[in-house]
């Protein structure tokens, strides 16, 4: 592993004895943090970050969910099928010692998963985009939808990627490829299968939740409603002039919130 991107392959059995195999995109050497993405995104979202933690020293990887890139597997019954994606990775990878994950929007619900369910694999938990708390506004649900139907013209699925993902005056071209909508229903179908009861707390992990302050799928009142119920383990910081995208939208400020708090963390 070195400041070039290389890509490895993380492959194990199910209880089901069914083959999984992940494909994990890796940059830099230090404490291992795992990069888990967004609905029906892949690991490419985090190229930009992976690149600042590694410079930073830290080893960044990024796993492709099952259905994109290189990675395979049954279709996952609940949440925590995935979250045993994120803990075989962290056993591969480092096997003695715990890794910090960030989870962007669907991700940070595996995020929290993986830390409730195998919490020795997870030191903290960096939160973006982080829903769960509080309902969607109809008109960004709708949006959030449409995003994932492939009968829209170009131009109304782009504008649906604004309207759900984008702080307004910030430019969603950058977004407008890179959606798996299969795969997005097979995450969803997942995660409707799981009682938000058995993942939201994240288990007893520290929680960093880094908050878009234009967010319309994840708004505000989610992260407050984190920090409520768990005040001595949640810290809650803005980022301004950012949507539910908030990685294309504020690189530099998202880098260093995420550094800063990493650096401030013992591993």
């Amino acid at each position: 592993m070195t400041l070039d991107r290389t890509s490895r392959v993380v492959r194990y059995q199910t209880d089901d004895q069914e083959p999984v195999c992940l494909e994990v995109l890796l940059q830099g050497l230090g404490p291992l943090v795992v990069l888990i993405p967004s609905l029906g995104r892949g690991a490419d979202d985090f190229e930009d970050l992976s690149r600042r933690l590694a410079l930073s020293g830290y080893c960044a990887a990024a796993i492709n969910p099952r259905g994109i890139g290189l990675s395979t597997g049954p279709e996952a019954k609940s949440l925590f099928e995935f979250a045993e994606d994120v803990a075989q990775t962290v056993r591969m990878l480092r096997p003695d010692a715990p890794a910090a994950l960030i989870g962007h929007a669907f991700g940070n619900r595996v995020a929290r998963a993986t830390a409730t369910r195998t919490p020795a694999v997870v030191s903290d938990l960096i939160l973006l985009a982080c829903g769960g708390q509080a309902a969607i506004p109809p008109h960004a649900a709708l949006a959030l939808r449409n995003v994932f139907d492939d009968s829209l013209s170009a131009e109304a699925h782009i504008e649906a990627v604004r309207t759900a993902f984008f702080a307004p005056g910030n430019d969603p071209e950058v977004w407008r490829g890179g959606w798996f909508p299969a795969v997005a229903l097979a995450q969803q179908t997942a995660l409707h299968a799981t009682p938000a009861e058995d993942w939201t707390d994240g288990g007893q992990a520290r929680i960093f939740v880094i908050q878009a302050d234009n967010d319309q799928v994840a708004s505000v009142a989610n992260a407050e409603i984190l920090r409520q119920r768990f005040p001595d383990r949640v810290t809650v910081s803005m980022l301004e002039d950012a949507g539910h995208a908030m990685l294309p939208e504020q690189p530099d400020r998202l880098a260093s919130l995420v550094i800063g708090w990493l650096s401030g963390q013992s591993h």
